[in-house]
């Protein structure tokens, strides 16, 4: 079986859906993109692979951050993101 319930009784996974590395729960830092709007939410609970990093997230943290997603606007901070061509990096 590759899942188990957690304290709060949801499906928790055990093993990675890809490499069938070891999962555990942590807090990470998620960019997001929604249509043309890139949003960087902190301290996302995640269940990540220790193996491969395969990165996975419950229906209601999903939810939460589409939610979070509509309201941009009340970001409490902005970050620059630098927007790298890849034809200008491969270009001879």
């Amino acid at each position: 079986m590759d899942r188990l319930a957690d304290t709060e009784g949801r499906i928790a996974m055990k093993r990675c859906y890809f490499c069938k590395g070891e999962i555990v729960t942590k807090e990470i830092r998620h960019i997001h993109q929604w249509g043309d709007k890139i949003i960087l939410f902190e301290g996302i609970p995640a269940e990540v692979c220790r193996q491969c990093g395969e990165v996975y997230f419950a229906p209601d943290i999903v939810e939460a951050m589409d939610k979070g997603t509509m309201q941009a606007e009340k970001a409490k901070e902005s970050v620059k993101i630098p927007v790298i061509s890849y034809r200008e990096l491969v270009k001879t």
